[in-house]
């Protein structure tokens, strides 16, 4: 965050009028603000390069360069920079696509004004919001049977995770940031069931990971 404590936003919407919605929205907290703003993705690459924003909320859906793949530009070039996504859509492949773009967290567009500005809050401590409904998007690609789902970077911090690693040496080693491992587990403690590193790592270890 900035000197000031306050939690400086990027939007990033094909909608203007979403725009400006979430813009006056902000515009109420005290503590956010909202420093930029994107049309598609490109843009949004552009705006975080340029403003290094502490937020970045991210729609998906977008013509040219979709959210998925900004938010995995943003990630990858080591700004410093979280992704909140902030979309419409809560299947199961469009959540783990962003999660494993990097994004930290996943809110819906239906959620209360107020929850969004407390899941931009979260993102700035450090904390992965994920909206009830994406999560139980998550947690249904489980109960079908067979091994849940994973991301390839989730196997990837999984194993990790078995071979003992702390977040941080898995971040030097994967070369993305803490707050992205944490982000990873999350999504993937939910999906397998477990609750803290040891269940995650003995499930690594029976799974074959």
């Amino acid at each position: 965050m900035s000197g000031s404590g306050t939690i400086r936003v990027v939007l990033v919407d094909d909608h203007a009028v979403i725009r400006a919605g979430l813009a006056q929205l902000i515009a109420t907290a005290e503590d956010i603000e909202v420093v930029g703003q994107a049309a598609d993705g490109a843009e949004a690459v552009e705006q975080a390069r340029a403003l290094t924003p502490d937020v970045v909320l991210m729609d998906l859906q977008m013509p040219g360069v979709d959210g998925v793949s900004a938010t995995r530009e943003i990630v990858s070039a080591g700004l410093g920079v979280d992704v909140l996504v902030l979309t419409s859509y809560s299947d199961n492949e469009r959540i783990l696509d962003a999660l494993d773009a990097g994004a930290v967290g996943y809110l819906l567009k239906d959620a209360d004004p107020d929850d969004v500005l407390a899941g931009v809050r979260a993102v700035a401590r450090g904390e992965s919001p994920i909206h009830p409904k994406a999560a139980r998007a998550l947690l249904g690609a489980r109960s079908g049977g067979g091994r849940p789902q994973l991301t390839a970077r989730e196997v990837e911090v999984l194993t990790l995770v078995r071979d003992g690693l702390a977040n941080k040496q898995i971040a030097r080693q994967l070369e993305i940031s803490e707050r992205t491992v944490k982000a990873h587990l999350t999504s993937a403690f939910s999906r397998i069931g477990v609750t803290d590193r040891t269940q995650a790592a003995l499930w690594a270890q029976r799974n074959g990971l």
